[in-house]
């Protein structure tokens, strides 16, 4: 499936994306890793400014729909958010969890999480569930005081030191996934990266590996475990109540296409590829209550994606790329090599670049 050249129907027409904050100060760069908007007027984004030397954790937020930003410092650095409503939420950190009951003005660190949760989910003020590596899953019935571990998580086959859960989303209060992902070392691993040695890594060959997922539908009361050798890793899943889904997996390297998007029907478990396309890196995904899909990511700029920044794009459609993606028009500026959706209602939808820009869907002058 090539990109879309689709002519935009005329309610998505009269909408763009417009930037709403830019970190743009001497030599330092704002490294966003997360998003969350709360509602239509609060938002927060979280990484580290770093200046080559040194890595400050920061978060932005905004109360006012993005006319107005504060800078808020960080005592540890941030690595995933998750909000439960307009004021309450928590920042899983690189030591560590903190809450905040002010919509991220404010955080106060929690009892130790175990060092491997890199996210979690809550249900409600108190259920939720913690996910990271080594096959770990935890959960909590207090808010995040006292966290238990998830036995099931550990019987999907593969050595537990290449394994990890990296994503868990719910359908409905009942009905829920925890993806990931068994993936042995290889030559070019972290301390190897691509771009030290880049013939050696197109080189290489991607194999299929294990992928997990565990299933609720009781609300998390029981779990149940699933594998299977698939190429790539699913990365994220998005629900809308009507039964259907968007997820999204991506692609070493050396495959073939860097990212596809699938539709799931998660009441039968059957899923259908939507989108793929050799040169557009899509790294988030987005759906809305009324089924409206939005893929975004990077052009390519060559074999190596993750290396050099791309010009942002955004694909979108009514019916899961059935009549086809059509391009939104995306401010001029943005560029990146990893982008976030994040959205509080079906009109209200923002999107960060991981070099410290935050973008808004506006709405633009009706075509005649």
């Amino acid at each position: 499936m090539m990109l879309a050249a689709t002519l935009l129907p005329a309610t998505l027409r009269a909408q763009r994306w417009q930037m709403q904050y830019f970190y743009d100060k001497g030599k330092s760069t704002f490294n966003i890793t997360d998003l969350q908007f709360l509602s239509d007027k609060r938002g927060i984004a979280v990484g580290f400014i770093s200046d080559g030397r040194r890595q400050d954790p920061t978060s932005v937020v905004t109360s006012d729909g993005g006319a107005h930003w504060q800078t808020v410092a960080l005592k540890e650095l941030p690595i995933s958010l998750f909000f439960l409503n307009e004021s309450l939420g928590w920042m899983v950190t690189n030591h560590g969890l903190w809450q905040t009951a002010e919509a991220g003005k404010s955080w106060l660190k929690l009892p130790k999480l175990p060092a491997e949760v890199d996210r979690v989910y809550f249900l409600d003020e108190k259920r939720g569930w913690g996910i990271g590596g080594k096959k770990t899953v935890v959960q909590t019935v207090d808010g995040g005081h006292v966290w238990t571990k998830l036995a099931v998580a550990e019987e999907p086959p593969g050595n537990p030191l290449y394994s990890a859960y990296n994503w868990i989303a719910f359908a409905t209060p009942l009905d829920g996934i925890i993806t990931g992902f068994n993936l042995p070392p290889r030559l070019w691993g972290p301390d190897h990266p691509g771009w030290l040695d880049p013939q050696a890594t197109l080189d290489q060959r991607d194999t299929p590996h294990l992928n997990y997922s565990l299933v609720t539908h009781d609300g998390g009361k029981t779990w149940h475990a699933n594998s299977a050798s698939l190429f790539g890793e699913s990365t994220r899943i998005r629900f809308a109540k009507s039964g259907m889904g968007l997820g999204l997996v991506e692609y070493s390297q050396m495959f073939r296409y860097p990212s596809e998007a699938y539709k799931l029907e998660w009441k039968t478990n059957k899923s259908e590829t939507v989108y793929r396309d050799t040169k557009f890196s899509v790294t988030d995904i987005w759906l809305t209550g009324d089924g409206t899909s939005y893929l975004t990511g990077t052009l390519s700029q060559g074999k190596l994606r993750s290396v050099i920044p791309g010009k942002v794009q955004v694909l979108t459609s009514k019916d899961f790329g059935a009549s086809g993606w059509a391009e939104m028009p995306v401010d001029y500026r943005a560029v990146a090599t990893r982008t976030l959706l994040s959205g509080a209602d079906n009109q209200d939808l923002w999107m960060a670049t991981d070099n410290g820009m935050i973008l808004k869907l506006v709405a633009t002058k009706t075509e005649q």
